[in-house]
C-alpha cells in the first residue's frame, strides 16, 4: 500500500479545485504535485495564466495560491506499480469536504479520465458535487499536444 506524502495546495480564497489521480513515483520522490519533468501540468497552467513557468515547488505553490487555484488528488493510498494509473487498486479515496468548507471553491475539475473515475466512484456519491474531466496533462497521454490542451484546459482561466 502507498500513500499519499504530499498535503493539497489551498486557502480560503481558492476558486477551483484541481484533482489528479495519485502522485507519480517523481512527484513522490520531490514531494510535490507533477513532478515528472515531461508531465506538461506546470508548463499548461503557466501558458494559461500567462505566468513564467515556476521551478520549485515553492514557487509553484504560490503560482496556484497566486491564481486562487487549489490542487489535490482523488486518491489518498492505493496499491499502485510504479506511476502507471491503470495499476491502481484498492483505493481510498481523499476527503476533499475540508477543502470545500474553507476555500470558496466554486468549481472541481479532474486532470484525466483516471481521476475522474475514482473521484465518481468514491467521491461524487459523498460530496454529491460534478466534477468536469479535462484531458490529461501525462506523458502517457500522447493523442493530446501542447496546443488541444491549452484549448481545452482554458475553462480554468475562464473560471477563475
Amino acid at each position: 500500500m502507498t500513500v499519499h506524502p504530499i498535503p493539497p495546495v489551498y486557502n480560503k480564497e481558492s476558486k477551483i479545485l484541481i484533482l489528479g489521480s495519485f502522485p507519480s513515483v517523481k512527484s513522490r520522490e520531490s514531494n510535490f504535485f507533477y513532478g515528472h519533468k515531461q508531465n506538461r501540468f506546470w508548463k499548461l497552467i503557466s501558458l494559461l495564466l500567462n505566468e513564467n513557468e515556476p521551478k520549485t515547488n515553492e514557487e509553484k505553490k504560490d503560482l496556484l495560491l497566486k491564481n486562487r487555484i487549489a490542487l489535490w488528488d482523488v486518491v489518498e493510498s492505493c496499491d499502485i506499480e510504479g506511476s502507471a494509473d491503470s495499476s491502481i487498486k484498492n483505493v481510498k479515496p481523499n476527503d476533499i469536504s475540508f477543502i470545500l468548507e474553507n476555500s470558496k471553491v466554486e468549481r472541481i475539475y479532474v486532470n484525466g479520465r483516471t481521476a475522474e473515475k475514482y473521484y465518481n466512484k468514491y467521491i461524487k456519491p459523498t460530496l454529491g458535487k460534478q466534477a468536469y474531466c479535462l484531458p490529461s496533462t501525462s506523458p502517457a497521454n500522447a493523442a493530446w499536444g501542447m496546443e488541444g490542451l491549452l484549448e481545452a484546459w482554458r475553462i480554468i482561466k475562464e473560471n477563475l
